[in-house]
């Protein structure tokens, strides 16, 4: 099973992660943001990583903190689960529809960690939720998952939309990427040897 743990505790927040890779999307999130605790089932449901995700953060001052934290602890379960990468196919994108907006997110699992952000909002919060954390979420993530992921919404109006079509699109791409491929079994994907 590619299963990890992870607990974040620092002056700001509390964070307790567990992944499970090979799972069915399973769900148990709660970080005091709705509409961020909307976009991570959203993540877990169509990636079938399982995620359970508790987070006890200092809103009373902001969001940035449970934001940023629970990116940076839940990438660290998502590459601990990895291990060493032996096996997975590594590389995936996936176009995600909503309605009127399109979004594209391509993903390598490389142990580099880069982000391209091609996505705007034109308002500054989605509910509770600062729409400049997006932004954030998927840098943070991505530097603690090892991953180069580059998303980039191709056209939408609706900013809920086009939030949630860039949690679904890291989803189904990431779904991929982990995904032990049957022609690399205990191979790591790389000519190096390592990743």
């Amino acid at each position: 099973m590619r299963t990890a743990t992870v607990s974040r505790h620092t002056s700001e927040t509390r964070i307790e992660v567990e992944v499970n890779l090979d799972g069915t999307g399973h769900y148990a999130i709660e970080t005091g943001v709705g509409f961020f605790d909307h976009m991570l089932e959203q993540l877990a449901r169509h990636s079938l990583i399982d995620i359970r995700l508790k987070c006890d953060g200092d809103l009373h001052i902001d969001q940035h903190h449970t934001v940023e934290d629970s990116a940076l602890a839940l990438g660290e379960a998502v590459a601990k689960a990895l291990g060493d990468k032996r096996g997975i196919r590594r590389y995936a994108d996936a176009h995600s529809p909503m309605d009127e907006t399109l979004t594209r997110v391509a993903v390598d699992i490389s142990g580099r960690p880069w982000l391209v952000w091609k996505t705007a909002f034109s308002q500054t919060r989605l509910g509770e939720m600062d729409t400049e954390l997006f932004q954030h979420f998927f840098h943070s993530f991505a530097q603690t998952a090892g991953l180069t992921l580059h998303v980039e919404t191709l056209y939408g109006e609706n900013n809920h939309h086009i939030a949630e079509s860039a949690f679904k699109g890291l989803a189904r791409a990431l779904r991929e990427a982990v995904e032990i491929d049957p022609r690399k079994a205990g191979v790591i994907p790389s000519t190096k040897g390592v990743l």
